[in-house]
This record gives C-alpha cells, structure tokens and sequence, in this order.
C-alpha cells in the first residue's frame, strides 16, 4: 500500500512538471494561469474567437499610428497601455493585460501582431481608401472588450493606385528580386502544406539568409530565437533576409496557420 501510494504520488508530480506546456507564462503560477478572467460573451470576431470583457478600471488600451515608410508601404506603431505583448505564451491561458493583437484591413485580417512596431507593405494595400484596424487578443485568442467593444484602434489608410509613386521609390531600374544574402531558401505554402518538406538547414554563424516565401493564403512568418516576423501576401512571394548572429537551432513557421517550414541550424 506504501509502494502503491508513492507511484501515485510520484505520477502526480511528474504529470505537473513533466513535458513543458503553454498553459502558463513561466513565472506565474498554475492557479493565477488557469483562473477566470472577466467574462467571455456571446459576440465574436471575424474567425469565431469570442470577446472577454473585463472593468474600465485596469483595461488594456491601444492607440495606432500609421507612418509612411520611406521605401515601400507604412510602419506601424501600436501604443498600448496596461498590456504587454507576450509572444513565448500564445495558446495558454488569459492572463491580464497579456497577449497579442490582430491588424485588419476592412475587417480582413492581415496579420498576428506581437510587438509595437510592425511594417505593412504597400501590396497588402489595395488601391483606394481603407480602414486599418489593430485589436488586442488574450493568448487563448479572445479578444479584450470594455463595455461591450472590443480594445482596438483604427486609422485611414489610402492605397496608391498602379504607376502612382505612393511609398514606394520610382527607380530607373527594379531592384534586385532577393536582397543581398549568402543563401537563399525557398518554400512554398499551398493546400496546409510546405514545398520542399519542412527539413533542417545548416548555416554558418554570420551568413545572411534570405527566406522567400509564397503562401496561397495570407499569413505571418515568425523566425523563432530571433524574434523576425514577415507579413506574407496572399499568392505573393515575400523575402526576409535574416543575420545569422545567434548559434543554436530555430524554427521558422507561420502564425495563421501554425505551419512549421524548416528549421535553422546556426553553428
């Protein structure tokens, strides 16, 4: 009976700290995790997550700020106020004033966003006037609402039409299709799946990497370790050229549909 209560026991303990989960942030505990917080409702965004309400007093804030860059599209600003954006704890549990936010375009989603700043190229714009949105998510992906709306923040956008110089430069010549790089990788995403087959690539400390990807869907590249996100376009190839600084082994996926494309192994 002895043996039998501390097989038990043990189970126990293993079954808490074994295998790592994203139910909780490392450093907060398994109770302020799993605890109720506000009040989910009925309303719901664009893709079914439904809207957790909490008081005025102590609500995440937002305000957004579109500035055109000086090559190609507008940098994004997002000032948030009692919140913080917690990339490593997306999928776990609501936790207050955590989590992420969502840009849209006309209620169209462009993107995951898990930082303040955020560049959104031009051929994401179509040509005419728009309503770019940002609204703040909790990691179990509901949204943050006070009062009965959703925490977001809008702003006029306006898309430059074909041959207008917009913000984009007017070169005599195109620029190269890849920036500068050592190597280059290129994959594809169509139907959920990758092309070549998510694999595992060797890099030299110090190369520069240039991934180009075309997705048939939009989405969001996230380089995990090095913290490097890139909007993808539906059908349109996107490049993002990456220093290979930090030695260890990083995966590169996409947000939206949680696809893993390959792995980089820096040594």
């Amino acid at each position: 009976m002895v043996a039998l209560l501390l097989l038990l026991v043990g189970g126990a303990a293993a079954g808490c700290g074994g295998r790592a989960t994203t139910h909780h942030k490392p450093g907060t505990s398994h109770e302020q995790a799993s605890g109720n917080v506000g009040t989910l409702l009925p309303a719901q965004d664009g893709e079914g997550h439904h809207w957790r309400e909490v008081p005025a007093e102590g609500a995440p804030q937002v305000r957004l700020t579109a500035r055109p860059d000086s090559e190609d599209g507008w940098n994004l600003q997002l000032t948030v106020s009692r919140f913080r954006f917690t990339p490593d704890s997306t999928g776990g549990a609501a936790l207050p004033g955590a989590g992420h936010a969502h840009l849209e375009l006309d209620g169209r989603k462009l993107a995951r966003v898990y930082g303040p700043w955020f560049h959104l190229p031009a051929a994401q714009v179509p040509e005419g006037p728009h309503t770019l949105t940002v609204r703040l998510y909790a990691d179990d992906h509901t949204v943050w609402a006070v009062g009965g709306k959703a925490v977001e923040a809008s702003v006029p956008l306006t898309g430059a039409g074909p041959g207008e110089a917009g913000h984009t430069h007017a070169n005599s010549t195109p620029p190269p299709a890849t920036p500068q790089a050592d190597r280059t990788v290129t994959l594809t995403v169509r139907d959920g799946k990758v092309t070549p087959a998510p694999g595992r690539i060797e890099v030299t400390h110090g190369e520069r990497v240039a991934l180009r990807v075309t997705s048939d869907r939009a989405d969001t590249l996230h380089v995990h370790g090095y913290d490097k996100e890139l909007a993808l376009p539906a059908g349109q190839e996107a490049t993002l050229v990456l220093m290979a600084d930090r030695a260890g082994l990083f995966e590169v996926e996409t947000h939206e549909s949680g696809l893993v494309l390959t792995q980089l192994l820096v040594r």
